[in-house]
């Protein structure tokens, strides 16, 4: 073993260690679970008031004894076909007492969006609005009595279905994997590549980086801090796996079996298959995770090496998420247009091809694409870290602040100042 790579995995291994043996780890690896939570709780108030909401409008209709039954069948009838269903159907008995559609529709507790009353040939309606859809409603089942009670009893239908499909996937579906692709991974990278901004920080404080940069290459050095942080995300990633897959068999050990046969088209969804296939597709995915990591930590890392304060590093944070989000909109694009202009151009651009390519993997069949787009970014990931180290080198380690243009321009101004002064 080499120096080089000797000194990067001791890096590596410092910096791999230097987080995961720290309490606050248990926090980083708990924290998508306090996400969850959040976002149960946030769906679950929102199920609540939609619920609510649902519950307080109704449609009313007053109408004879004998009527009640046909209605409510037309009422199964049209809501079935509908794609939008109706306001909640309160059906009255017509009494003295309770005839007034008006009076009815200004009852308290519930919104009443239409009342009808009178006889089903010539129904009253009362509506909150004029042409309300609710209104409509009611004098479509009003018609809709009419017709079967004119007809009679009709025999029920049996239609024979024919089915067009192959039993394949469909393009729809592959691309919907291949944006579920682009989307995990644009969240694996948006929490765990962008903490390798702040790595240098502390070492650059307290000189620490300067006595590594003086006994190894400090290419190795970036290079071991990039691994350590990969193999952090590879423990978080390996954490959650674990989670879900017993979460998983726990499921599998309480589903009905009824149930299962009764998912139809969920299942049918599951069985979906990218055009590469699943075991090609997800260890090309999680080989475009590593390389997406290793790209954007580089860059952020050489980025990150250049602040001088924590105060710069956090000012840093929002470009770098901005960053972050146009890799993944283009991303998104390429893959709800597979084959395009859009779509090759995110594929080539370095810090969007991982994500562009693991697209294409759900939609194209091509395998030998997959490995030259892993060597095209592995080639972008040693420049990127050669790049980082020079300007490191440069404009920290050779006068102790970071790499900004204008704070040597503020020096020059100064120097130019004094020897001004000096000369008068």
């Amino acid at each position: 073993m080499t120096p080089f790579i000797r000194s990067m995995f001791v890096v590596a291994r410092r910096d791999f260690l230097a987080i995961v043996a720290t309490p606050t780890f248990l926090l980083f690896l708990l924290a998508p679970l306090f996400m969850v939570g959040m976002g149960l709780a946030g769906g679950m108030g929102a199920s609540q008031l939609a619920d609510s909401a649902r519950g307080a409008g109704r449609i009313v209709v007053v109408a004879d004894a004998a009527d009640v039954e046909a209605l409510r069948s037309a009422d199964t009838r049209l809501r079935a076909a509908m794609s939008r269903e109706p306001a909640l159907l309160d059906i009255r008995v017509a009494s003295p007492v309770d005839a007034d559609p008006v009076k009815i529709a200004r009852e308290k507790g519930s919104d009443t969006y239409a009342v009808m009353s009178g006889p089903l040939a010539a129904p009253r309606i009362v509506e909150r609005e004029k042409d309300s859809s609710s209104g409509r409603y009611l004098a479509l089942l009003a018609s809709d009595v009419q017709r079967a009670r004119a007809a009679g009893a009709l025999p029920p239908v049996a239609p024979r279905f024919e089915s067009l499909s192959n039993g394949g996937t469909s393009i729809a579906v592959q691309q919907s994997i291949g944006f579920g692709a682009v989307f995990v991974i644009f969240l694996l990278t948006l929490l765990l590549a962008g903490q390798t901004v702040s790595s240098l920080a502390e070492e650059k404080g307290n000189k620490v980086i300067e006595i590594l940069a003086a006994a190894v290459p400090l290419e190795s050095v970036f290079l071991g801090k990039l691994l350590g942080m990969l193999g952090v995300a590879m423990l978080f990633i390996a954490f959650w796996m674990v989670i879900a897959m017993g979460g998983g068999l726990v499921a599998a050990t309480q589903v009905d079996p009824a149930a299962l046969a009764a998912a139809g088209k969920p299942a049918a969804a599951l069985a979906a298959m990218p055009a590469t296939g699943w075991p090609f597709f997800l260890g090309i995915g999680f080989a475009y995770f590593i390389l997406s990591f290793l790209l954007l930590g580089a860059a952020f890392l050489g980025v990150g090496a250049q602040a001088a304060t924590v105060r710069e590093i956090q000012m840093l944070s929002l470009p770098i998420t901005i960053f972050q989000v146009g890799m993944f909109s283009l991303s998104a694009g390429a893959a709800s247009a597979p084959g395009s202009s859009l779509a090759r151009f995110a594929e080539i651009f370095p810090f969007s091809s991982p994500l562009a390519m693991a697209a294409r993997a759900a939609t194209d069949d091509a395998k030998a694409v997959h490995l030259l787009a892993l060597g095209w970014q592995a080639i972008w990931v040693a420049l990127v870290i050669w790049v980082s180290v020079r300007l490191f080198r440069s404009g920290v380690l050779s006068s102790g602040s970071g790499w900004k243009f204008w704070r040597r321009g503020a020096a020059a101004a100064a120097i130019a100042t004094a020897t001004t002064a000096d000369r008068h």
